[in-house]
């Protein structure tokens, strides 16, 4: 199936999916349909963003709930947090971010901890620069870099592991983690 067809299967079943369907992503397994997150993910991000937004200057933005796509390698992924010029969100185009224009994405684990396993190598098969994962599960945060070949497909060929409370290396800035949270206990 080619990945035109692909994104026409996706965009069909999001149509059809019940309300609790936000959209879909097309990973190297094939469409995923994306459920909306939870209040304490929705936190998670916030604390993210916020942080993030006192580094960037005025010619970046940290937008969330943008796709990015690079349909050559057959990708389409809707991170939690994209970094990008802030010229690029007053285009009128409804259209996915293209990942040459993206210079950080994040993911939160959400709760389950389900849908990120395979990200990781998605966003190096894209040629994502850099790549934050936030797990609020375990109270740590991995920064992937230098993405590239690898025998079993691309992967980045850098990682970095903190905690929160570190002073984190992403990109060109130095995040604070101290307002990360765990995620509640169930009661």
């Amino acid at each position: 199936m080619t990945y035109a067809r692909f994104h026409a299967v996706a965009e069909e079943l999001a149509r059809l999916a019940p309300d609790d369907i936000r959209g879909y992503e097309i990973t190297g397994e094939g469409i995923v349909l994306t459920a909306w997150p939870s209040r304490p993910h929705e936190g998670a991000v916030l604390r993210v963003r916020r942080e993030l937004a006192q580094h960037l200057g005025p010619s970046l933005i940290a937008a969330a709930g943008a796709a990015v796509e690079n349909a050559s390698v057959g990708r389409l992924r809707r991170p939690d947090v994209i970094v990008m010029p802030y010229g690029l969100s007053t285009k009128p185009t409804t259209g996915p971010f293209h990942p040459d224009d993206v210079t950080l994405v994040v993911d939160v684990v959400p709760p389950s901890g389900h849908g990120c396993a395979t990200r990781t190598g998605d966003y190096s098969a894209m040629g994502i620069e850099v790549y934050l994962l936030v797990d609020p599960r375990r109270s740590t945060l991995s920064v992937f870099t230098d993405p590239g070949p690898h025998p079993d497909g691309p992967r980045y060929r850098a990682r970095h592991d903190y905690v929160f409370g570190d002073d984190v290396s992403v990109g060109p800035w130095k995040l604070r983690t101290t307002e990360l949270r765990p995620y509640p206990t169930s009661e």
